[in-house]
């Protein structure tokens, strides 16, 4: 767990507040239920299950490796875990910028689901 210090002027009447981190992505104290958290995973643990239904625009591909090489990536990927697997159902375009760029990793907005959730069929 990482501990940081926030400093501030101290002309401010603030309450006093501690924020923490973990390697795991569960932050001690937070419910899993609390929302979202953004982290970097690496690309080859996320599974992409509408990858083999869908292509690519391969010109918005190359315009995104353009611009992440050139400012890095903006806009997390939507992820879902359950029983810590990382499914990945948005930023289709974004992940294949990351693979064909050869970057290891890829920032993620992480949510928390069940097995009923990947079932679930409207």
């Amino acid at each position: 767990m990482a501990n940081f210090v926030l400093q501030l002027p101290n002309n401010l009447r603030l309450r006093s507040f501690t924020v923490s981190s973990s390697s795991n992505g569960v932050t001690p104290g937070v419910p899993q239920s609390a929302g979202p958290v953004i982290l970097e995973l690496p690309l080859d643990k996320i599974r992409r299950p509408l990858m083999r239904t869908r292509s690519n625009d391969q010109q918005k591909v190359k315009e995104l490796m353009d611009s992440i090489k050139e400012i890095g990536l903006q806009v997390p990927i939507d992820v879902l875990e359950v029983d810590g697997v990382y499914y990945g159902f948005s930023g289709c375009h974004r992940y294949e910028a990351h693979q064909q760029l050869g970057l290891p990793t890829i920032r993620c907005k992480i949510r928390r689901g069940t097995k009923e959730t990947l079932s679930y069929k409207a």
